[in-house]
């Protein structure tokens, strides 16, 4: 999965879980401050994407930081991505 598709899968996972037509995010699109994500909007993001990329998300792992812009949650799952596939 290229830097495009997790993008574009961020983006489409981000449709569901708030249920309104989301496009046209930039990587420094602020996921809480533009998109008003909340913590159960945030956990759905998680599954979503998790369902979506076969990627496990480690609680302990993530960080706020990850989650501060569509650039560093995408980051985020590629390097969980590298390591599904035992890249890193």
């Amino acid at each position: 999965m290229n830097r495009q598709d997790v993008l574009i899968t961020i983006e489409k996972a981000l449709s569901e879980v708030l249920e309104r037509p989301i496009t046209g995010l930039t990587e420094d699109t602020a996921l809480f401050d533009d998109l008003r994500l909340d913590s159960s909007s945030v956990l759905g993001l998680l599954m979503t994407v998790e369902e979506a990329t076969g990627i496990a998300v480690d609680p302990d792992d993530l960080d706020i930081d990850h989650l501060r812009t569509m650039r560093s949650f995408a980051d985020y799952v590629e390097a969980a991505l590298r390591r599904e596939e035992g890249l890193s």
